[in-house]
């Protein structure tokens, strides 16, 4: 279900195409998260270069380094929020590229030390922890409320696509940028352009009205310990916010425990098990396909229990996959898969944008993005784990019920309140 009663007309995606902030706002999303991809497969390829440390080995190095670049999300996902209530999106959005572009540099020219590598993974990760709830707090101001369904749509589209893209490009493309730019900082450069051009796509976004307002937060003194609290308070009474973040931590959840499970599938189907992106991708399309469906045609379907529905969709995929061995009918499936979860994201995260105040987007939109980083790290450890234990169709059956559970309970939870704001 929708959240908002649509207005009279309302273009879709058409509407989007001519709204020139939001499309440089696109482009700069765009290019950011191919460059966090693209960045995350150089870091692995880059430590062939460096010696281990006395006393570490070369598998600890591995290790250590996606630490380096997963702790950044669950230390800082809230704060980068609180900056956005306090200074220009502009500001923000731009500078955290252009210093992405600086450390990117340092990394090619700086000595080969372990430590130091580790310093500059840690620091460009961080600066992505401002990036993204800057660029979902600018989405309500640059887009009229009855297109926030269509730029979602996008958004989340656009998310998916990257992450997909960005793991199956980025060795080929490291390798290209090695050989013709040289060895010595090609990758680098390549990779610290994409965050360059982020930073040039959005810098001519007029924000308007929103810029006057940053400047008062600029003389504001900052209390992040006091601001985090403030947003917490103010999820804790907002039933029907906290309730639409905890089915997008669900679906984060799932699409992470199942970067885990399809390598087993792989295994199944008879691919190899680094064949497993098949599965994503195709995930990935459905999803995309399913965010077109709600961006073109969101305000004739705003009736209808969309988050129900794709819950009820992932739950019945995860189950036919145990009951599955042909490879076409389960890349089909996990097509499907992929719709029933743009029936969940895309609402809910219009639900958050409409129904949270210019002065909280900030703190909700940084909290938002702490709990989704979680969920996608915690199902990573543990999904092999107990997959190892209890065997893949068990943890399958397991997350489908689960799945089904929690749908069915935040429907019942919050159908109430969503009747009375539609």
């Amino acid at each position: 279900m929708f959240p908002t009663e649509p207005a009279a007309v309302n273009n879709g995606f058409s509407a989007l195409l001519k709204n020139r902030g939001f499309m440089l706002l696109w482009i700069g999303q765009l290019l950011s998260q191919l460059g966090d991809k693209i960045f995350f497969v150089l870091m692995v390829a880059l430590l062939e270069n460096y010696q281990p440390p006395p006393g570490l080995a070369q598998n600890s190095m591995y290790s250590i380094l996606m630490l380096a670049f997963t702790l950044p999300a669950i230390l800082f996902g809230s704060a980068g929020g609180i900056f956005v209530d306090r200074f220009s999106k502009k500001f923000i959005l731009v500078g955290a590229n252009v210093l992405q572009t600086l450390l990117m540099l340092l990394i090619a020219f700086l000595p080969r030390e372990f430590f130091i590598l580790l310093i500059l993974t840690f620091a460009i990760s961080t600066l992505a922890q401002f990036f993204a709830p800057a660029e979902q707090a600018a989405i309500p101001v640059l887009v009229k409320k009855e297109n926030f369904m269509a730029a979602n749509a996008l958004y989340s589209s656009t998310m998916m696509g990257a992450l997909i893209i960005g793991f199956a490009i980025g060795e080929p493309i490291l390798s290209l940028a090695k050989s013709w730019l040289g060895a010595g900082y090609g990758q680098e450069v390549v990779v610290g352009g994409l965050y360059l051009l982020s930073a040039l796509a959005v810098q001519p976004i007029n924000f308007g009205s929103e810029n006057k307002l940053s400047g008062d937060g600029l003389r504001t003194e900052i209390n992040p310990w006091a601001d985090f609290k403030a947003g917490l308070r103010y999820l804790t009474k907002n039933r029907l916010i906290l309730n639409a973040m905890l089915q997008l931590t669900t679906l984060y959840c799932v699409f992470a425990a199942l970067m885990v499970l399809t390598i087993r599938l792989a295994a199944d189907f008879g691919l190899k098990e680094k064949q497993f992106g098949f599965f994503l991708a195709a995930a990935g399309v459905g999803m995309v396909f399913g965010a077109a469906i709600l961006g073109h045609w969101g305000d004739k379907l705003h009736h209808k229990p969309l988050p129900l529905m794709g819950f009820l969709i992932m739950s019945l995929v995860l189950g036919l996959f145990t009951f599955t061995h042909n490879l076409f009918l389960a890349l089909g499936l996990s097509a499907f898969l992929g719709i029933g979860a743009a029936l969940i994201g895309v609402p809910m995260q219009t639900l958050i944008q409409q129904r949270t105040p210019p002065t909280m987007h900030g703190k909700v939109f940084g909290f938002q993005n702490h709990i989704v980083n979680i969920a996608l790290s915690a199902p990573l450890a543990i999904t092999g784990p107990l997959t190892d234990i209890l065997g893949l169709r068990t943890v399958l059956v397991g997350m489908s019920i689960v799945v089904a559970s929690v749908g069915i309970w935040a429907w019942k939870n919050t159908r109430g309140v969503l009747q009375d704001v539609i």
